[in-house]
């Protein structure tokens, strides 16, 4: 009997989805994409917990951009690994170490969790690894796909004699855009930074949506991702990729990158565009790193938004603070007032440098506020430090017309490096405003 089969019954995608990688041996790299809960997860687990059990020794890992997500939504009593363990691989032992965010088993084999911001990632990656999983790639850069196939190297036999396990990188999203790097490798075959043609052979994909999961998902939220407006809907519910909008105040054209030395920037700021709720529907806190060199270039350092409690992104942004040795934090305060200056505040230690806390208050729109900054990129003034995803999906969806209910988010991190820049380029910013007989939005208070 094989191992798998103990009674549990796949959705007929996720058998689909085995079958695939079974039937064909040169798949190396395997992407599953499509919508919001299609079951993508679940399948990618129980393949690698199989792994896992047919090739004592054998090491995986599963990685996020965070660790806390990848330990919150993978480990634990109440995380997928777990219930797949428990549903699929009933009365096979193992133990999951929180901590480290491990699971082990009898036979010596080891499914590690992780993230980017981990205290660890240098002892995970220090490892070589049968199986690497990236989950939601859609937060993750082109640049951690090429330095974690480093780390596809571990040769390890299976049992009964079957001979060495095949080494295999999963990845599961839900799509962006067509100019998204998985795009690029999976279905137009280019290298994304050399744009050197890819064999294809060694690379699969499948699309998985929530109506082919639909034994396992009330009629209520089908009904709700179906509702979602259009853009929303073609990424969460059809799991479709899409196009960047043509009207959009910037294009990727104008997004230039590079590892210039951060030593040679003479300012750097965290702006912070705090959320008021933090619930499944609410919006992300933006938080976005920015510096500025003594030649007036400005960069994209870090993108830690996401969607969070309030104590969790302040201790966040004050923690990006000193990793960046920053000068100060802005912060928008139009929703908070004081309590955000507060919240930041509390979440700095006895032993750390209380940040320098610039609040600022919106008096204009979005889009009158962000022109400017999309100018400095037209004039190549700003850099990205790297590559951040989802920020620069939000700048390549901006239009004038931009309607938070219509497009079912609202673009917090755009926001934020809006707000790092304005405080970054002052003089910049207040002449091309009072040429437009427009009124700065102004730091209210600096402590």
């Amino acid at each position: 009997m094989p191992l798998d089969d103990t009674g549990f019954h796949y959705t007929a995608k996720q058998e689909s989805l085995r079958v695939q990688l079974a039937n064909n041996a040169a798949i190396r790299y395997f992407l599953a994409r499509g919508g919001s809960r299609s079951g993508k997860t679940f399948v990618l687990c129980a393949i690698i917990a199989l792994r896992a059990i047919k090739a004592p020794k054998s090491l995986h890992l599963i990685l996020r951009k965070v660790t806390i997500d990848c330990k919150e939504s993978i480990g634990g009593d109440s995380g997928t690994m777990a219930k797949v363990l428990e549903l699929v691989f009933p009365g096979v032992p193992y133990n999951y170490h929180k901590q480290e965010g491990c699971f082990r088993f009898e036979n010596g084999s080891e499914i590690w969790l992780g993230g980017l911001d981990s205290h660890n990632v240098e002892k995970i990656l220090g490892k070589e690894y049968a199986t690497i999983y990236m989950n939601e790639a859609s937060e993750l850069p082109y640049a951690t796909f090429e330095m974690l196939k480093t780390r596809l190297a571990q040769v390890v036999d299976q049992l009964h004699g079957l001979g060495s396990l095949r080494q295999l990188f999963l990845v599961d999203l839900n799509p962006t855009n067509f100019s998204h790097w998985t795009y690029r490798l999976w279905f137009t075959g280019i290298e994304p930074v050399t744009e050197a043609s890819v064999d294809l052979s060694n690379y699969d994909t499948i699309q998985m949506n929530p109506v082919d999961n639909v034994e396992n998902l009330s009629e209520e939220y089908l009904r709700e991702l179906s509702a979602m407006s259009p853009k929303m809907r073609k990424r969460f519910f059809e799991g479709e990729y899409g196009a960047d909008v043509e009207e959009a105040l910037w294009r990727r054209s104008l997004i230039k990158r590079t590892q210039a030395d951060m030593r040679d920037l003479v300012r750097i700021v965290v702006a912070v565009d705090p959320a008021v709720s933090n619930t499944p529907g609410s919006d992300e806190t933006g938080i976005i790193a920015c510096g500025i060199d003594a030649q007036g270039r400005g960069y994209v350092l870090e993108d830690e938004s996401g969607r969070m409690p309030a104590e969790q992104w302040a201790r966040r942004a004050v923690a990006l603070y000193h990793h960046l040795n920053a000068d100060a934090i802005v912060a928008e305060v139009n929703q908070g007032g004081d309590l955000v200056e507060n919240q930041i505040k509390a979440m700095v230690r006895p032993d750390e440098v209380t940040p320098r806390v610039i609040k600022v208050h919106a008096t204009r729109g979005k889009y009158v506020r962000a022109e400017p900054i999309a100018g400095f990129y037209e004039r190549g003034l700003v850099f990205h430090r790297g590559e951040f995803p989802q920020l620069e999906d939000q700048m390549c969806s901006f239009t004038s017309d931009f309607d938070r209910k219509m497009q079912g988010y609202s673009p917090d991190r755009l926001d934020a490096l809006v707000w790092g820049f304005t405080e970054l380029f002052p003089k910049m910013v207040r002449k091309r405003r009072h040429n437009r007989n427009t009124v700065q939005a102004r730091p209210m208070e600096v402590f």
